[in-house]
């Protein structure tokens, strides 16, 4: 069983006195992962099947092609064109993928300090920016030139901010205090 999982079964011990749960029912839980990455102007179908690969590599699942659901002539975009990829993972897989990059992607990102806790929106769920794919293990560190970001929004069902925040803290989440200081 992964760590994850074993800390958000026992999240409804540590958190129901602070947050007066009557319920095991009550406390927070993570619905689902979402790992999506846009793949730009890139118009080359050998770069569009290069970060397909990359990312079902990493999340273990073949991401889903996502169209334009706009036209904006501004972007030069059609509704319908390919702009992005999305990967949607639940269950077993989104335990081993959080396990993953909690414990050895996050560490091995350049210059981390920790995830600011603004990232939690109202709604209790977190989005993680990352810059490089390159810092899971699964990946190639020969093809640099190809290197893409991409974005992790993290579905818990927690009500509040506070209690998201709590509740990630409590799974081993890297949360830290945001000062406001740009550097």
């Amino acid at each position: 069983m992964s760590i994850t999982k074993q800390r958000q079964q026992t999240a409804y011990l540590a958190l129901a006195e602070a947050f007066s749960y009557t319920s095991p029912m009550q406390g927070p839980r993570i619905s689902k992962v979402i790992v999506s990455s846009g793949i730009g102007k890139k118009r080359d179908k050998k770069q569009v099947e290069l970060i397909e690969d990359r990312l079902a590599k990493i999340t273990g699942q073949k991401p889903s092609l996502r169209p334009a659901r706009l036209s904006i002539a501004s972007f030069k975009v059609r509704e319908g064109d390919p702009v992005g990829l999305q990967v949607t993972l639940r269950g077993a897989r989104m335990y081993d993928f959080l396990d993953k990059l909690i414990h050895i992607a996050l560490p091995r990102a350049r210059d981390f300090r920790g995830i600011p806790a603004t990232a939690i929106d109202d709604m209790g769920n977190i989005t993680i920016g990352i810059k490089e794919h390159t810092i899971f293990p699964e990946t190639n560190d020969e093809d640099l030139k190809d290197v893409f970001g991409f974005a992790v929004t993290v579905v818990t069902t927690a009500s509040t901010k506070a209690e998201a925040e709590a509740f990630l803290r409590h799974i081993g989440v890297p949360l830290i205090v945001d000062s406001g200081v740009k550097r």
